[in-house]
């Protein structure tokens, strides 16, 4: 009699595919810029869901159109909504719109604010904050390596602000981005929108550490070149309106923008702080990610002077009339915001700590080193789903 073949030789082929399965893979190892779909509930989604509901997408669309005829009132003015608007609004209170967000660096952005402050009317009625940040919060995992042996190059001396840009040339993408503003934003080409645009890009798509490196780079107090790049790292001769114009005109032209007032609410949200005694609303790294946002905005903030580290937009509050206590609040959003201050400070303590150290080997992680931060700490391994049921499937066939 034949016996049948054994299969158990088979199983160590198996096991060495369980194994390389389960190979530890650490979460947010690519780092692609996000998609809605991986916001929780996307207005672009939202919006898709309410179009499949006849009711819902004939209120939408109605609401659509009140929004171009009611102009967005000052915090002392009442808003002021026909009877029809207000009827559109309530078919929409249980609609998913009603707590949709969008993300900095998701594809169709604008359109997705668009659908924002569009059902933002909707939420204007009733027990719903006025002013909420269109953006959900989201925590980039991946390290920034960096290769400080390539700075040798430079004179040991030279400024921080120095070795941060001379990093970003180093980096093909940073490199890029930053050589398209520049040229954008020069003397002879400048044209304040096209600079405008070409700052969002720069500090939309480049890595946060690059970016931040570049526009938070510590400088000692005597060294005005030091501070004199860090001042033009965006180009404010280009970037900045020429003179300076009323704060609130610039407040209100910003509103009339779906996106700079997206970057503005956010702003507020993020570095507002909640008392006297200077409590943040929220933990630095989202202020500081909220005001860059600001940057390539007709909100643009820069630094005062080359020798500290105080910021101001470029406004007065000189003609203001009746609302000058208004504008003087919203001036002192940034020249006397101690939440911003703090985590500007942090920063640049940080980054000064970067070059202080005496580091084992010159090419390192940045996330490694910022073990004070539990949501830049590397992730543990998480298996995925498709790892999991070929792992069901495997060990069933070996049973």
């Amino acid at each position: 009699m034949v016996r049948p073949p054994n299969p158990r030789p088979l199983a160590p082929l198996f096991l060495l595919l369980l194994l390389l399965l389960l190979l530890p893979l650490p979460l947010g190892a690519a780092d692609p810029l996000p998609i809605e779909g991986w916001l929780v509930n996307s207005c672009i989604q939202a919006r898709r869901k309410c179009q499949a509901d006849p009711v819902c997408s004939a209120a939408y669309h109605h609401l659509n159109s009140c929004t171009s005829s009611i102009s967005t009132p000052s915090p002392t003015q009442e808003l002021l909504v026909p009877e029809d608007c207000r009827e559109a609004a309530k078919h929409l209170r249980n609609s998913s719109l009603m707590s949709c967000t969008c993300h900095r660096r998701m594809k169709n952005q604008v359109a997705c604010l668009d659908i924002y402050w569009t059902i933002h009317l909707a939420r204007s009625f009733g027990d719903y904050e006025l002013d909420v940040s269109p953006y959900e919060d989201t925590v980039t995992r991946k390290p920034w390596k960096m290769n400080l042996s390539k700075l040798n190059m430079l004179k040991p001396d030279s400024d921080l602000c120095l070795k941060f840009a001379m990093l970003c040339t180093l980096n093909d993408k940073c490199d890029r981005l930053r050589k398209a503003y520049g040229e954008a934003c020069s003397g002879s080409r400048c044209q304040r929108h096209i600079c405008l645009h070409q700052l969002r890009a720069f500090f939309e798509k480049a890595s946060e550490p690059h970016a931040q490196g570049l526009l938070l780079c510590p400088c000692a107090p005597a060294d005005q070149g030091c501070g004199q790049r860090r001042r033009n790292t965006i180009a404010p001769s280009c970037a900045l309106p020429s003179g300076a114009p009323n704060c609130l005109e610039l407040q209100s032209l910003c509103v009339a923008d779906p996106l700079c007032r997206s970057r503005l609410v956010d702003f507020q949200t993020h570095c507002h702080p909640l008392d006297i005694l200077g409590t943040c609303a929220t933990e630095q790294s989202r202020c500081l990610r909220a005001y860059m946002g600001l940057i390539g905005t007709a909100m643009t903030p820069n630094f005062v002077s080359n020798v500290n580290i105080s910021v101001a937009l470029s406004c007065t509050c000189r003609g203001s009339g009746n609302r000058q206590e208004e504008c003087e609040q919203l001036e002192e959003s940034f020249s006397h915001n101690s939440c911003l201050m703090e985590a500007i400070a942090a920063k640049m303590r940080f980054h000064s700590q970067l070059f202080s150290q005496d580091w084992a080997d010159s090419t390192f992680s940045v996330m490694e080193r910022q073990n004070k931060n539990p949501a830049l700490m590397p992730q543990p391994w998480v298996p995925s789903l498709f790892s999991c049921t070929l792992t069901l499937i495997l060990l069933l066939s070996l049973w």
